[in-house]
């Protein structure tokens, strides 16, 4: 039932729900919930609040919140980590900025998969660096990365760094093994590090797969950095808190060396929300996800019912990356929101022709959408 309440958000300045104030369009663009947090989560914000006192806290000090990710990590991932191997930031998005800073020079490049998400495809200019475009193929139903043309480019002397999301945003496939495998041999043979974007690792929908962290596969453990964070699973992204792992002590030495001076530290507040998502909610998490395959479902049917629109399988995520070039229109960002929804303009992930329709919203709500859609 908690995942059915309609939550009213027009007070709060919501991102979301700023970009289509006043119009009579859903906002299902921009990947945060309709959910609220878990209670345990609000309880230990209160707390926190109650206390009265918001001085320095250094993440690295606060020891509930790094063996919080330790269990977390070792009961849902099978991965034993060291809290030495942890590297606290205040989000992704500077993580894998701080990752080209880190490991590349002016001119070199950095190869990502494509469609992506904007910050993503955004991080190599923004650091001097040449953005790569590695194609996300479809097989056998599902979106993978497209292995010939990532083992060509990595050949290049220049390319120096694979920024990888996994699971993958927009078209929410999990790599699996062999394909991580593969990975790791190819950045293994031409030393190119691997930046794993992993916010998404604990919404996995299809119950046949599991997710793998990249620090953990075999020739990645010291080649690697792994992105994570609370925020996408329990909607505390606002908190501005995540982490990375690290295992080899000199990627994570170049990779602090980066931050020095211009990334702040990971804020108290997403401390104390990482520490009760990951000790306190595993029963949310695990109604959390049933409920978005019920979401998924519904969108299935849904696009499988209307001429023109096309969706492949969604292993992990919440996030739909529909195929509009059946509309035969020249925008189907416009297509949309003339018939009151708001998705991602697929032109920012790299296809014009896609939107990406985010899912974690009450069952009402895609209900409404797809009724709108229908017209």
């Amino acid at each position: 039932m908690q995942f059915d309440e309609i939550i009213d958000r027009s007070s709060t300045y919501s991102f979301k729900w700023q970009k289509y104030k006043g119009k009579d369009v859903l906002p299902m663009w921009v990947a945060d919930t309709e959910f609220a947090s878990p209670g345990p989560i609000v309880h230990a914000l209160q707390k926190r609040v109650e206390h009265g006192l918001f001085g320095y806290t250094l993440p690295a000090q606060y020891e509930p919140a790094n063996n919080a990710v330790k269990r977390w990590l070792a009961d849902k991932h099978d991965w034993q980590i060291e809290t030495s191997w942890i590297v606290w930031t205040p989000g992704v998005v500077p993580a894998f900025n701080v990752a080209c800073k880190a490991y590349c020079k002016l001119g070199d490049k950095v190869m990502l998969q494509t469609p992506n998400y904007p910050p993503l495809r955004a991080a190599p200019s923004i650091n001097g660096l040449e953005r790569v475009e590695i194609n996300t193929v479809e097989v056998a139903g599902r979106w993978t990365l497209d292995f010939a043309q990532l083992e060509q480019q990595a050949a290049d002397p220049k390319s120096k760094l694979l920024i990888l999301c996994n699971p993958m945003n927009p078209v929410g496939s999990v790599l699996s093994q062999n394909e991580l495998d593969r990975v790791s041999a190819i950045c293994r043979a031409n030393d190119v590090v691997l930046c794993s974007d992993e916010i998404h690792c604990d919404l996995v929908l299809d119950e046949s797969k599991k997710h793998l962290p990249a620090g953990k596969i075999t020739g990645l453990e010291n080649n690697s950095v792994t992105l994570m964070a609370a925020s996408k699973t329990f909607n505390i992204a606002g908190l501005a808190t995540s982490f990375a792992i690290i295992p080899n002590a000199h990627l994570r030495t170049q990779f602090m060396s980066a931050m020095q001076g211009f990334v702040p530290w990971a804020n108290v507040m997403g401390l104390v929300a990482t520490e009760a998502a990951f000790t306190q909610c595993d029963q949310w998490h695990q109604q959390l996800l049933d409920y978005l395959r019920g979401n998924l479902d519904y969108i299935q049917q849904q696009v499988d019912s209307i001429p023109g629109l096309r969706l492949l399988k969604v292993e992990a995520t919440y996030l739909a990356w529909i195929d509009a070039t059946g509309l035969e229109v020249d925008n189907p960002q416009s297509y949309f929101e003339a018939r009151g929804v708001g998705p991602s303009p697929g032109i920012d992930f790299g296809n014009k022709q896609y939107v990406r329709i985010n899912f974690g919203c009450p069952r009402s709500m895609l209900v409404e959408a797809f009724g709108r859609l229908k017209g």
